[in-house]
């Protein structure tokens, strides 16, 4: 069902620059105040190609120097272009929020574009109209696939285990690190190995893990392009994604924690009065420090059925469960529904309307309750791969900012450009 094809990318010659020092977060990760860091770390930094350096410019900004920008490095030979279509495999080495180091191994290819109804590819979020207005521009300026979609494959066997590592100690052609301690290694994968990737893929769909604005404006692109008339073996009709097993060990799938922001915290009388049905368990937990081996020792044991946990800064956690299976529900669906609706009577609108923030660390949410940005921190257990597969399979998408895919694919590792012979 998915199409993936070996391209010939353009990458950065080792020779002639620190991959450490051009590679950076995806564009929507980056943070404003960070911008200035990325261009002046390095001349030829791959930030360049996928934000302007001034948040203010951004509205107005065409992106018409991008192609020639390409051109130009590619001709000083800071960028050079593979001869042979080929998977690049990718290693990422991590530290996990738990301290534990973990790898995870996938692989970069052209991904064959197709509509979400044709469930191949299948989003797991709906995505907004400003952001893909802006990459959209950015794609027709550069004619290229400057950063890739990240998706999800189910391999629960690990048939495609020893493939990947393979070519990562036979065929490395490039590593880093990045600002976070994530250490990366770049390897070539060709052949008989590829076309049994190819395969395996062929005969399953795909979720997308991050990445949903990318894909979208890819498929507003290629239909742009048809409608133009340009063949259909242009290179439009494909765009980059990073491919990984979503049960291997090293693909984490990191829960989203919310915060009120004004609605007052309820007191034990008030929270027992809303949540009929539910246990509650207080936990002393001082200044919040502790927080995440507080969730790992009291909430973790919960994961299965509903449960979540409540801190409104006073040193007491209070955690809660229900005495039942979750099944084929979401939490974060019922906590929206019965917590933040109910106990806290704030429904989608004002969700979206700024009422709830979201912390993909709990010590950060603890901080904003203290720090007064806040009245009560809700913390959840994160989602299954099991989750993710069943609910985009019914053809449904999760509530916003479910949960967290880490870590990030970073842009700079790969190009894909779409001129003749780019597949």
């Amino acid at each position: 069902m998915t199409d993936v094809r070996p391209f010939r990318a353009l990458r950065y010659d080792p020779e002639r620059v620190d991959l450490s020092r051009v590679i950076v977060p995806p564009y929507d990760v980056v943070q404003p105040d960070e911008r200035e860091s990325f261009y002046d770390r390095d001349p030829h930094n791959a930030i360049r190609f996928e934000l302007v350096r001034d948040v203010a410019d951004e509205a107005s900004a065409d992106y018409g120097h991008i192609a020639d920008l390409l051109v130009d490095w590619h001709s000083a030979g800071v960028l050079k272009r593979d001869e042979e279509p080929a998977f690049y495999v990718m290693r990422q080495r991590f530290e996990a929020p738990s301290g534990e180091w973990l790898e995870r191994t996938g692989f970069f290819a052209a991904l064959g574009l197709a509509a979400y109804d044709e469930k191949q590819v299948l989003p797991h979020e709906r995505t907004l109209a400003g952001p893909k207005a802006d990459r959209l521009k950015l794609l027709r300026a550069a004619r290229a696939n400057l950063s890739s979609v990240f998706l999800l494959y189910e391999d629960r066997d690990r048939e495609l285990d020893a493939l990947l590592d393979a070519a990562i100690s036979n065929s490395p052609v490039g590593e880093a690190a990045d600002d976070a301690g994530v250490e990366y290694q770049l390897a070539l994968l060709r052949g008989e190995p590829a076309e049994r990737i190819a395969r395996f893929l062929a005969e399953r769909s795909v979720v997308i893990a991050d990445g949903h604005h990318r894909y979208e404006t890819a498929l507003k692109y290629r239909d742009d392009q048809r409608a133009a008339g340009v063949e259909g073996g242009a290179g439009s009709e494909a765009t980059l994604g990073f491919f990984a097993n979503a049960y291997a060990e090293g693909s984490l799938l990191l829960a989203i924690h919310r915060v009120i922001r004004k609605v007052p915290a309820p007191t034990a009388a008030l929270w027992e009065e809303r949540l009929p049905g539910w246990s509650q368990t207080a936990v002393e937990m001082g200044d919040g420090a502790e927080i995440a081996s507080l969730l790992d020792e009291h909430l973790a044991p919960f994961a299965g059925r509903p449960s979540f946990a409540a801190d409104d800064g006073s040193g007491t956690l209070r955690i809660f469960a229900r005495d039942e299976p979750l099944g084929d529900r979401l939490m974060v669906r019922l906590l929206e529904q019965e917590v933040i609706g109910s106990v806290f009577g704030l429904d989608e609108e004002a969700i979206t309307g700024g009422a709830v923030a979201f912390k993909k660390r709990p010590e950060h949410a603890a901080r904003e309750v203290r720090a007064g940005d806040g009245t009560v921190a809700l913390y959840l257990n994160p989602l299954d791969p099991d989750d993710v597969f069943r609910v985009t399979r019914e053809g449904e998408v999760m509530p916003q900012k479910s949960t967290f895919f880490y870590p990030k694919v970073p842009t700079g590792m790969v190009f894909r450009l779409h001129d003749e012979g780019g597949s």
